[in-house]
């Protein structure tokens, strides 16, 4: 009787064992693994037949976006900080101001000598040079002049003024005052005391002298700074430019910086 009652409970565990095993879902068969067709959503696994909807996430749609900037108030009673969002006024596009520095070997063809309208008082031959925009206007008369890029004077060194051009010089040399050479040295850079002309010289194909200061109109070895305020105070031209300008002009032609 007891070798009885033994055996059928062995078969009740055996028959206890084979339903858990049917209800397991490990080993049931498995449900298709579904992912979100909307790559824009996270990663949504579905583990049904489907009989439920897909997933999605909802997108955020800003119709304009929001600019803020944070102000820092210290709450005095406690060690806190608290932020809040300010709103500020959006950028204002006003326009591209000129470059502040060159990329080497690279040219704006804004600055090609052209023909355009030009509304002046001054006589037809004088130079107008306007520093702000890096434009050197031949006047041509008829409401007309011959414009040209340049470089011009870097902060510190701008000026303005009217003077005449007192000498020219084809493939000039370069005598650095003492001064720039004192002050590049101190930034270790050391200039020579003299520079014959030539295609290296940083003065270029042609120069013409302003009065009698140490200011020049003159070519240059560095034709990527055109349009830029990159120098000790003289205007600076591609030669090309230079050369053609200077065929152009005289001694004693007015010159006016503004």
């Amino acid at each position: 009787m007891l070798k009885m009652h033994f055996s059928l409970a062995i078969a009740f565990a055996m028959l206890s064992a084979t339903v858990a095993e049917a209800n397991d879902g490990r080993y049931g068969t498995r449900p298709p693994v579904t992912v979100s067709a909307d790559l824009s959503a996270p990663w949504v696994m579905q583990l049904t037949n489907g009989s439920m909807p897909r997933v999605y996430a909802p997108r955020r749609v800003v119709s304009q976006p929001q600019v803020y900037q944070y102000q820092r108030q210290v709450v005095r009673r406690g060690l806190f900080e608290q932020r809040q969002p300010v709103m500020r006024a959006p950028v204002q596009n006003v326009g591209l101001a000129p470059a502040q520095r060159p990329v080497r070997s690279r040219f704006d063809p804004m600055y090609l000598p052209q023909m355009v309208d030009y509304d002046t008082k001054e006589k037809a031959g004088t130079i107008v040079i306007d520093t702000n925009n890096r434009f050197l206007y031949l006047v041509m008369g008829g409401g007309k002049a011959r414009r040209y890029g340049v470089g011009v004077g870097k902060p510190g060194f701008e000026w303005a003024g009217s003077h005449r051009i007192t000498r020219k010089a084809e493939w000039p040399s370069w005598n650095p005052p003492k001064e720039m050479i004192s002050r590049e040295a101190a930034k270790g850079h050391y200039l020579p005391a003299s520079m014959e002309g030539g295609p290296e010289n940083p003065l270029g194909a042609r120069a013409m002298y302003l009065g009698s200061t140490l200011y020049r109109i003159h070519g240059t070895n560095a034709p990527w700074t055109i349009g830029y305020a990159v120098s000790s105070g003289c205007i600076r031209m591609r030669n090309e430019d230079v050369t053609d300008l200077y065929e152009r002009v005289d001694v004693g032609t007015r010159v006016i910086v503004i």
